[in-house]
């Protein structure tokens, strides 16, 4: 977990959002760029905003930002044998065919993509209330371009 709490956005000097990008390979990565050619301008009211360091792998809207990062590392609550795996004592939200692991922050709250092959996190700071109204701008992007896990994926 404590890589997912340092990714926390700043602000730098140049007004871009100091945002670490994940580093995904192979699929992950095909996946998360077809995603980022799809996210919208606008999220939850909020214009899309510059990155200190472009990336594929995230993007930011408004001030204080949003923050998408795309190809992060599964969640410790959900992750066998971690320190924090607590399967049963996670909440999970469903915005518009994509369920999200819910976990409150100190400053908001951080939604990382279940059910699906790779792991998409949100962080929406307290001062977008609710907090799930950025996933209702993401979901569709995130559901064409983020496959559903096999194990989640209707019959063919």
């Amino acid at each position: 977990m404590c890589a997912l709490l340092a990714t926390a956005a700043c602000t730098s000097g140049a007004g871009a959002e100091d945002v670490t990008p994940p580093a995904p390979t192979g699929a992950a990565a095909d996946a998360c760029r077809a995603l980022a050619t799809e996210l919208p301008e606008r999220v939850d009211g909020a214009e899309r905003g510059a990155l200190a360091e472009e990336s594929p792998f995230a993007a930011v809207w408004g001030d204080p930002a949003i923050v998408l990062r795309c190809g992060v590392a599964e969640p410790e609550v959900v992750t066998p044998d971690s320190d924090s795996y607590d399967p049963l004592g996670a909440e999970f939200v469903g915005v518009n065919e994509v369920t999200w692991l819910f976990e409150e922050e100190s400053d908001g709250a951080r939604f990382t993509t279940a059910e699906r092959q790779v792991f998409v996190e949100v962080t929406v700071p307290d001062a977008y209330t609710p907090e799930v109204n950025p996933l209702l701008d993401l979901a569709a992007a995130i559901d064409r371009h983020i496959p559903l896990d096999p194990l989640y994926a209707p019959p063919s």
